[in-house]
């Protein structure tokens, strides 16, 4: 029997049971495989597959992540985890992937991804224009001791772990910063994340939060909601402090003085990737307080 063409096999919803193969996918290209990132993304968005022809696992995936309040149109759309398998590389797969997630899935919806350099090349090709850029920093966090005392360093709030109860304050905070509803997504960071924290003011409001998640042998601090950079450095703190692995975490080129502040404090610049759009022509919300993404895949 022939084998199908690669361009005719069909392109199908993922669901829990492809986690698996999605994180061999990711192992095939050279990444981590995963797979509590892989969980999250699979149920807090959807993703799309082909399977490959040799039986043999994904020959190719992205995931979609929708923000607002109606899940059929969502008010913007995150695209991420966008792989091909190596065997099936530059065969024209990832562009047919996109290309019906773009035009057909998400048509006319505002769209966002981070792009490496390696794809960015596709996505502008498909209409997507670089609006921002995220450097990516990792290594073993160094304390400085007076900055541990749950005081921001301006000593203008303080640091603390989240409560339930304060969950509703997280969403809503975030909502406003983050600029669309994404409930569903900051709802699961309890379950998710190994360290969810919350900045205050003297008067007990909210003026930030970030969480800390395993990736295999490193943590991941994201999202950073902050009011400044002083309580963006009193969360990172905290957060490192509950941890014995190394830090990694994808900041905004904008906020050169967190950048500057991360690498006195040993981690090291690992690489830059272009935040790009389509059909919008930037994020929505308040770049000045948010920080990091939860994710590069997500948002």
């Amino acid at each position: 029997m022939t084998p199908p063409r690669l361009h005719d096999l069909p392109i199908r919803a993922l669901t829990a049971d492809d986690l698996r193969h999605c994180a061999d996918l990711s192992e095939d290209r050279g990444w981590p495989r995963e797979d509590h990132k892989w969980g999250l993304l699979l149920a807090a968005g959807k993703g799309y597959g082909i399977d490959a022809p040799d039986g043999a696992g994904l020959a190719a995936s992205c995931v979609v992540t929708r923000y607002g309040y109606a899940p059929a149109e969502p008010d913007l759309a995150a695209i991420g985890m966008v792989l091909v398998a190596g065997r099936y590389a530059r065969q024209g797969l990832g562009r047919r992937l996109m290309t019906y997630i773009c035009d057909e899935v998400l048509k006319n919806i505002p769209l966002t991804l981070h792009a490496t350099p390696y794809g960015r090349p596709l996505y502008e090709e498909l209409g997507f224009e670089t609006t921002g850029r995220a450097e990516m920093v990792k290594g073993t966090f160094l304390p400085d001791p007076s900055e541990a005392t749950g005081e921001t360093p301006a000593g203008t709030g303080r640091v603390r772990p989240a409560t339930a109860e304060d969950l509703p304050r997280i969403v809503r905070l975030d909502n406003e910063v983050f600029g669309v509803d994404r409930t569903h997504m900051i709802t699961r960071l309890p379950a998710f994340t190994d360290r969810l924290l919350v900045a205050e003011d003297r008067a007990g409001d909210l003026t930030g939060y970030a969480a800390l998640w395993p990736n295999m042998d490193t943590h991941v601090i994201g999202p950073l909601i902050a009011r400044d950079t002083a309580d963006a450095q009193a969360l990172v703190t905290a957060l490192a402090a509950t941890t014995d692995r190394p830090l990694r975490t994808d900041v905004d080129v904008r906020h050169e003085a967190l950048l500057a502040w991360l690498k006195d404090r040993g981690l090291a610049s690992v690489a830059f990737n272009a935040v790009m759009t389509r059909n919008t022509p930037g994020l929505p919300g308040d770049w000045t307080r948010r920080w990091a993404p939860l994710t590069l895949a997500a948002g």
